[in-house]
């Protein structure tokens, strides 16, 4: 399968970057700004095999300000699209947030896998939709597993969680 006929779709927040609690706004804006361990890495690795995307609920920023924001940290390069709810006009727990990106993309749900931390907006939305999901868990050592989704402790476990996921066709 070819670059361009799958894609993995990561949440921002406490996925690809730190939600630092005592800021406000948009995160292009705050003081400090970091990537989460192993983002880069992570879509570094995969980039040249898959369409790499973001996708986030952050209601105070527009795709120019996570650009912004991803570009502090180095990961901007990575990341072929973004999807926000100022310019989807839906949350990620709705199917119509994921009709959305499915359309943006050209793509069938089985093509696309969500990797976040928010288990009911990142996976159970995913999962509502017929898009397989990772959760993204670095809080506790609880494992969800499902049909559709599992759950990985570290963005360096990615590569084997995909490949169980989606059986031969990563």
């Amino acid at each position: 399968m070819s670059r361009e006929q799958r894609c993995l779709l990561f949440d921002w927040g406490d996925t690809l970057m730190r939600v630092f609690p005592e800021y406000d706004g948009p995160m292009v804006t705050w003081p400090r700004v970091e990537a989460v361990p192993h983002a880069a890495e992570v879509l570094a690795a995969f980039q040249s095999q898959w369409l790499l995307a973001l996708a986030t609920n952050a209601e105070a920023s527009t795709e120019a300000d996570i650009r912004a924001a991803l570009a502090r940290v180095g990961l901007d390069r990575w990341l072929d699209k973004i999807y926000c709810f100022r310019g989807v006009g839906y949350k990620k727990s709705s199917p119509a947030f994921f009709a959305h990106v499915l359309a943006d993309l050209g793509l069938e749900p089985r093509q696309v896998v969500m990797i976040g931390d928010d288990f009911e907006a990142d996976v159970l939305g995913a999962n509502r939709c017929g898009i397989r999901a990772l959760w993204l868990n670095v809080q506790s050592a609880e494992v969800r597993q499902g049909e559709c989704y599992d759950t990985i402790h570290d963005l360096r476990a990615l590569p084997s969680a995909l490949a169980e996921l989606m059986g031969t066709t990563i």
